[in-house]
């Protein structure tokens, strides 16, 4: 009997959403649908501006997360449409929500994270239970909140002959190591797209470098990328997440502002070795001897940032998560059906060695359709 469940993502770099339909009734499961479908410009612009501190902040996000919900739905009806299955033959939806502020540990000693959802509004658009706001529970135990797919990758990608590495560069990039009979570890790197991104929008005109081409067009500014290095939080010691509420255009302004002049694409390619070399560092911190780093996230289509990866570990084969068996940007949208699965299970995770929690914790709140 099969065992369906869609899982949603729209992630850092505010780009779309991505869904999946999976069939956990075997192992590893089987992803039988993806579907996706881009944020329009308004929509877009308005999740980018939550980010920050504004007017009226309630009443705009309540009225994102509605629109966010129209996409997710429009997302759920396609991948049920183009797999000829019916709402009732899926157990559950794991949407994760758009992140708006991640501030785990903070002000309080708790600290939050917020994803915009509307899970009630989904369930009814969709007539589907839906599972979502997975990250408060373990930031209520004490833990970053973040990330959370490392244990999905384990179920995936872990091997039992080999450590494996598994890089995420979505708007912020992660790390995950797994290690045979030991604790997965997974944390974030720091800036994956999110600030090329910007940089690309503001001086190209669009929203990404695509395949990283102009980035490869300019030079390095080491004395910019030393700066840029001496960010506090690539030193802090894992566990440790972050996001827009830190690497953000301001901040690179402020360290801009600081170096003086530069030529736009020499910017762009000093931003790409940053990302690349903060991954880089974190695999060689935990694994010097690192033999396989798979890459997910829009990251993986990025074939420069690629490049830089494989020259930074030369001892370590880079590869798409595609020759894995699971294609890049439908990683987490899996990850998210797989941690769906476990909330309706009530199965419990045991986050001590990513997020920091005090220990094991089932998450996600459930939303009957």
């Amino acid at each position: 009997m099969p065992e369906l469940f869609i899982g949603l993502m729209s992630g850092t770099s505010l780009d779309g959403v991505d869904g999946v339909l999976a069939d956990f009734a075997s192992s590893p499961a089987r992803v039988l649908g993806h579907a996706s479908a881009d944020f329009t410009a308004s929509l877009r612009a308005e999740l980018l501006a939550l980010n920050s501190a504004g007017a009226d902040e309630l009443h705009r996000a309540a009225l994102a997360a509605n629109a966010l919900m129209h996409v997710y739905a429009d997302v759920v009806h396609s991948l049920l449409r183009n797999a000829d299955v019916p709402a009732s033959g899926v157990i559950a939806i794991g949407a994760h929500g758009q992140t708006v502020r991640h501030r785990p540990q903070e002000f309080d000693g708790t600290g939050y994270t917020l994803q915009l959802s509307q899970p009630a509004l989904l369930a009814e658009l969709t007539g589907i239970d839906v599972v979502a706001d997975f990250r408060s529970r373990d930031v209520a135990a004490g833990g970053q909140g973040a990330p959370l797919a490392p244990f999905f990758h384990q179920s995936w990608f872990g091997r039992e002959d080999a450590n494996v590495g598994v890089l995420n560069i979505g708007g912020i990039s992660n790390l995950t190591l797994l290690q045979p009979g030991q604790p997965t570890i997974g944390f974030d790197c720091g800036p994956g797209n999110s600030l090329m991104d910007a940089w690309c929008l503001q001086h190209q005109g669009s929203p990404y470098d695509a395949q990283g081409r102009w980035a490869a067009s300019g030079r390095v500014i080491p004395q910019l990328l030393a700066l840029l290095l001496d960010e506090p939080f690539f030193r802090k010691a894992p566990p440790k997440s972050t996001g827009r509420d830190l690497f953000n255009m301001p901040w690179l302004a402020a360290r801009l502002s600081t170096f003086g002049m530069a030529a736009p694409g020499d910017i762009q390619a000093t931003l790409a070795e940053l990302t690349a070399l903060a991954c880089a560092n974190d695999v060689k911190r935990l694994d010097a001897h690192l033999r396989e780093v798979i890459v997910c996230g829009g990251g993986a289509r990025n074939t420069f940032l690629m490049q830089r990866l494989q020259a930074l570990l030369p001892q370590a084969q880079v590869i798409p998560s595609d020759a894995r068996g699971l294609p890049p940007l439908q990683v987490e949208a899996t990850a998210f059906a797989w941690l769906a699965r476990k909330t309706v299970r009530r199965e419990a995770l045991a986050l001590e060695s990513t997020t920091g929690a005090r220990g094991a914790r089932v998450l996600g709140c459930i939303y009957p359709r």
